[in-house]
């Protein structure tokens, strides 16, 4: 995820008068995974949030517990989801609108929904390194973590600068997979992008590579 960068409207697809308020601007969105091993990360596994919409005003970042039910929707999310299924019925060629039906589903955790919502858009135009991530977590979500590593394998083939693809294999690969090798590589290549880079409770991820890997046998 290219810091700063926007997404584009997808090629081809010409400008569209009366378009709900969500297919404007597209804002950052940023999902972490955020999984631990108690003696080495030092902070309960979970799922943290950071969401920049797409498209529509911009909102504040929100955190979202990974555990428990989401919470109740709020009016305007439900009116946001049902504007936006709308437009994809009305225009399905919309990757824009797929991805911002995808963010609704995600935030009242609607998994499979949302799964679907971003693989059309997607199929519309794949160039969208933060969708393939928030793809990825929803595959988790579900209990599908092979699917969530090719999902941030190809966030990383369109972006290889994007920390939080990196990071989230990293966690996906070492707590569903069992692979700690391939948890210690990816992390190293997160390294490689950034060797300043930080986990979500702050502490350096160069750190708690360096103790993950001392415990290892």
């Amino acid at each position: 995820m290219g810091k700063g960068r926007k997404a584009q409207r997808p090629t081809g697809q010409k400008p569209r008068t009366q378009q709900p308020q969500a297919e404007s601007d597209a804002e950052r969105r940023r999902t972490w995974i955020v999984g631990v091993v108690c003696l080495v990360l030092g902070f309960a596994m979970g799922v943290v949030f950071t969401v920049y919409k797409t498209g529509g005003p911009a909102q504040p970042p929100h955190p979202q517990p990974s555990t428990g039910a989401p919470a109740q929707p709020s009016p305007e999310m439900l009116d946001r989801i049902r504007a936006m299924k709308e437009e994809t019925r009305r225009h399905p060629d919309n990757a824009f609108a797929w991805i911002a039906l995808g963010n609704g589903y995600f935030d009242t955790g609607q998994y499979q929904k949302s799964i679907e919502a971003y693989e059309t858009g997607l199929q519309l135009d794949p160039k969208h390194a933060d969708v393939w991530t928030d793809l990825g977590v929803m595959y988790r979500r579900i209990g599908n973590p092979e699917k969530a590593v090719e999902a941030f394998d190809k966030a990383i083939s369109i972006d290889p600068s994007h920390e939080i693809a990196r990071f989230n294999k990293g966690v996906v690969l070492l707590h569903d997979r069992n692979d700690p090798e391939g948890a210690i590589r990816a992390w190293r290549g997160l390294l490689e992008v950034n060797p300043e880079a930080m986990a979500p409770n702050g502490q350096p991820v160069a750190e708690l590579l360096k103790q993950f890997e001392e415990r290892q046998p």
